[in-house]
């Protein structure tokens, strides 16, 4: 029997015979999420994007965002907009890692510059906000949680746990002096609120997170559901909204996301976040609460980066911004909570 030894090759072989996939070819990477390699794949079947573990990060867990992205994507399909679940493949001799395929999803990320057929103004800006919050709202709807997602019970306890690990890993391995991280954790793990519901969670939701129509600004699909879990919903209204609409004047953390918003008379966070308690009939009461929670995790999660930097492990312009980007992200956080009554 003739042995494949190129991938790609493998992959075509694979596809055919197993899944009734033709003609498949690997065209190109695709840009956009820094943990996983994505690819636009031609088929005869339609276009297709390929997503696996980049190989020289391959362990026992490599697989594991991939997989997790996958359950998710299937359980919301149809309800709110993701790209079209094909499938998903455990068995390492294909690719040498484990790999989904969805359909492809023709769109534009939005980051700091709109589209060149968007009208550039203030309602066009108003618009994006509102389809942005529109299809996280989607997501939150879908109820009950559908079986094989996690553990309900343990869900409720997202955020108490969350604070509990990212403290901890923070101060086992600090490599500067943050004092944001324990003061504002500690005050966050003081006052978190009971959950009003549990729902499918994105974990890393913004306008880069989504791909748009090129013309008009409709959300066509949420991408990256590596981090998707179950929780209170608030944890996406959280992130989402404390980072549109920021003030220019003060020191942003990774400035260029939802940068397009930051705009004035461009609506507000919390009047998305409004608009998602309509749509969803859940309580935003501790919203700012959130907001705060949302942008200390983030800095006390991507600060292992910049550990990896200061210990001459990675050296892009990414984790050399880091050192800014997260004491703004903690400052930002600890304005808001001391807005809910910090000291």
């Amino acid at each position: 029997m003739q042995v494949v030894i190129d991938p790609a090759e493998r992959l075509s072989r694979w596809l055919e015979r197993e899944a009734g996939i033709f003609e498949a070819r690997i065209v190109r990477r695709l840009t956009g999420g820094n943990a996983n390699v994505t690819s636009l794949v031609e088929t005869a079947n339609g276009p297709m994007v390929l997503r696996h573990p980049p190989a020289d990060t391959v362990s026992d867990l490599a697989g594991a965002g991939i997989a997790r992205e996958y359950r998710f994507t299937t359980a919301i399909a149809g309800r709110a907009p993701v790209a079209e679940p094909v499938l998903f493949c455990d068995d390492p001799a294909v690719l040498g890692a484990p790999f989904s395929l969805t359909r492809f999803v023709r769109g534009t990320a939005i980051t700091d510059a709109l589209p060149p057929a968007y009208p550039d103004n203030v309602a066009t800006r108003d618009t994006i906000g509102h389809a942005l919050i529109d299809a996280l709202a989607s997501v939150h709807a879908i109820a009950p949680v559908p079986a094989g997602l996690g553990d309900i019970d343990k869900a409720r306890n997202f955020v108490v746990r969350q604070i509990e690990r990212w403290r901890a890993v923070r101060s086992a391995h600090a490599v500067r002096d943050l004092p944001l991280i324990e003061s504002v954790g500690a005050w966050l793990a003081e006052n978190a609120p009971e959950p009003e519901a549990v729902r499918i969670v994105h974990c890393d939701y913004h306008l880069d997170n989504l791909l748009l129509a090129p013309d008009v600004p409709e959300v066509r699909a949420i991408l990256d559901w590596e981090m998707a879990t179950l929780a209170d919903p608030m944890v996406d209204v959280g992130l989402a909204t404390a980072m549109w609409n920021r003030d220019e004047q003060l020191p942003l953390g990774f400035a260029f996301v939802q940068r397009i918003s930051n705009v004035s008379g461009v609506v507000t966070g919390s009047e998305l976040a409004q608009r998602w308690s309509h749509a969803t009939g859940l309580s935003i009461d501790h919203l700012g609460y959130f907001q705060a929670f949302a942008l200390w995790r983030l800095a006390a999660i991507v600060e292992g980066a910049y550990g990896l930097f200061r210990q001459g492990q990675v050296d892009r312009p990414y984790e050399r911004g880091l050192e800014k980007d997260v004491p703004a992200l903690l400052d930002a956080a600890r304005r808001i909570a001391a807005a809910e009554g910090m000291a």
